[in-house]
């Protein structure tokens, strides 16, 4: 995956919080961060979300509730949880969940953006997906 190197920080504590709908993810750099559930689900790194290429991206809407059912390690570089609407396909890289946490005021500005340009709320339900090559959770 992109960015996995040497410099890479990795995670020395990693928490999921149900009820503040947050992962707490401390790294060896000393930073940490709580990340909303909403905000990983909205930026899932998966092609479902993300799209094959770029302008592909799908706006996710509705995840204000979403929760984490499970979390899996993907080797000694990611995660993949499983979220509380089905998605599990997102693997989150430890680069990706640092910017995920350090980026999270511009990326949450980005996405309100998004969801102004599309005339849809935060709370709108997803539009069914008709003959989607990926599958919709």
């Amino acid at each position: 995956m992109a960015g996995l190197d040497s410099s890479t920080p990795t995670p020395t504590a990693l928490t999921v919080h149900q009820a503040s709908r947050v992962l707490e993810v401390a790294f060896d750099d000393g930073a940490a961060f709580r990340i909303p559930f909403e905000l990983m689900r909205v930026y899932s790194p998966s092609a479902e979300v993300q799209g094959h290429g770029p302008g592909q991206e799908v706006l996710q809407t509705g995840k204000r509730l979403v929760g984490i059912d499970d979390i899996t390690a993907v080797g000694h570089y990611a995660v993949q949880p499983r979220f509380s609407d089905g998605h599990d396909s997102g693997i989150f890289s430890w680069d990706y969940l640092y910017r995920l946490g350090r980026d999270q005021a511009e990326l949450w500005q980005q996405y309100e953006a998004r969801l102004a340009a599309a005339g849809v709320g935060r709370d709108a339900p997803m539009p069914q997906a008709a003959g989607s090559a990926c599958s919709s959770h």
